[in-house]
């Protein structure tokens, strides 16, 4: 027993600071703790039957607490207007401002949350593709043709913006406005 303890500790320092971080970029920081720390406790549980190279594993288990913490928070939610009998807005979510680029930033604000995850899971966390499929619950070869498609509709919504960005401005009613010429 004493030296799983070790073991644990050496793993729980050795991949915390990773997980905190993958967990801190989903949501607010003290959420995040909360997550990790659940993240953590169900390694300890599951401690003798974790995989060669845990971190993968690790991201599964955060992603997953945060899905069921989302979906308690909705179930609220939904409780909270069916007893006030009204709707109540929705608060901004803030996770995204990490992204210096706003452009960048939208654009994935407007992919679904599929398509973020993969390109985040690349991208941001730096994990290959075996451990990002294992993160998403698939196949390497599925995880592959969703970070393929994610990639593809991300560079349309980057080009979409571009596009926007460098049109003519238009009036009110669509139309380009007409440019002026200097006589």
């Amino acid at each position: 027993m004493e030296d799983d303890e070790e073991e644990f500790t050496a793993l729980f320092r050795r991949h915390y600071p990773r997980v905190l971080a993958f967990v801190s970029r989903r949501t607010d920081q003290s959420r995040a703790h909360d997550v990790v720390a659940e993240t953590f406790a169900t390694a300890w549980r599951h401690f003798r039957r974790l995989p060669a190279e845990p971190l993968p594993w690790l991201y599964r288990v955060a992603r997953n607490s945060l899905a069921n913490e989302d979906r308690a928070a909705r179930r609220q939610l939904r409780l909270a207007e069916r007893i006030a009998g009204r709707g109540v807005a929705h608060a901004a979510d803030h996770a995204g401002s990490v992204v210096a680029d706003v452009g960048l930033r939208d654009a994935l604000a407007r992919l679904s949350p599929a398509d973020r995850e993969a390109l985040l899971l690349i991208g941001w966390e730096g994990l290959n593709n075996d451990d990002a499929a294992q993160v998403m619950g698939c196949s390497t070869v599925a995880f592959k043709v969703r970070l393929h498609r994610a990639r593809r509709r991300l560079a349309r919504l980057l080009e979409a913006a571009d596009r926007a960005d460098t049109a003519p401005p238009r009036d009110l009613y669509g139309a380009a406005s007409p440019t002026r010429r200097s006589a």
